[in-house]
């Protein structure tokens, strides 16, 4: 067995950025985020986000890709949230992956915990809440 210590903030959002992830299904959907992420013998330190989008700080064993982590949750919540709630629902076809070391692992979860008020107090980090953007410099977590 492999010693392995990765922790990983993943972004993705609602296809459009449209705002579908209403406060009645989000205990559910990240309930359901955290069951598949076990089942696949990965552990969700943190998974919040806002009506459009979600922040999930994630350890992924050697053996999953991330691209193969997201794409088993994206598509299993996508089926969920389909035949639970909406007649179709979509994530967006990207997604941010941002390594943390063991130091900023805290830091990271808080700032996944206080995502409605980081984006109601306007202290969002820019880097995690648009991922077209590449041009920003490395991630600093702190409160403002």
């Amino acid at each position: 067995m492999a010693l392995w210590r990765l922790y990983y903030h993943l972004v993705w959002g609602t296809k459009d950025r449209l705002p579908l992830i209403l406060p009645k299904y989000e205990d559910d959907l990240y309930n359901y985020i955290i069951g598949k992420s076990n089942y696949f013998s990965c552990i969700v330190h943190s998974v919040n986000g806002v009506s459009d989008h979600l922040h999930v700080i994630v350890s992924i064993p050697p053996k999953i890709s991330i691209s193969e982590y997201v794409q088993k949750i994206k598509g299993s919540t996508s089926h969920y949230l389909t035949e639970k709630y909406f007649s179709s629902f979509q994530w967006q076809k990207g997604y941010g992956v941002f390594s943390i070391s063991h130091k900023n692992l805290d830091q990271a979860i808080k700032y996944v915990k206080n995502q409605k008020t980081h984006h109601a107090n306007s202290t969002i980090i820019p880097i995690l809440e648009d991922i077209k953007n590449q041009d920003n410099p490395p991630i600093k977590y702190s409160e403002k």
